[in-house]
């Protein structure tokens, strides 16, 4: 038996989640983290986020995401309101920024 953590919740269906969710943090499926070929061929591609996604989502909901991504986010999502994962990228820049220089000093 696997144990969760308290205030997880593990769904099966993304669909029937989307409509409660704040914040959608979707990542890719890392091949490099996979031993078995034909374990990760089993599981890519297994999700998607489009615009039929997007629709069931609250209004004000975001998604982010880490860059890069492969086909978890379709590039039509790119375009709507909820979309914030490459402001999320931008401000990796200045705080990779301030590390450099905490580290050089």
């Amino acid at each position: 038996m696997s144990r969760v953590p308290a205030g997880v919740k593990v769904v099966d269906n993304l669909d029937d989640i989307l409509p409660d969710l704040d914040v959608l943090y979707v990542t890719r499926i890392q091949k490099e983290r996979f031993s078995d070929e034909n374990e990760y061929r089993s599981v890519i591609g297994s999700y998607s986020i489009d615009e039929a996604s997007v629709s069931k989502m609250k209004k004000d909901a975001i998604i982010m995401h880490p860059l890069p991504r492969v086909d978890e986010i379709k590039p039509e999502v790119d375009y709507t309101k909820n979309a914030k994962y490459f402001v999320q990228a931008s401000y990796g820049v200045p705080v990779r920024m301030a590390l450099i220089s905490m580290i050089l000093e």
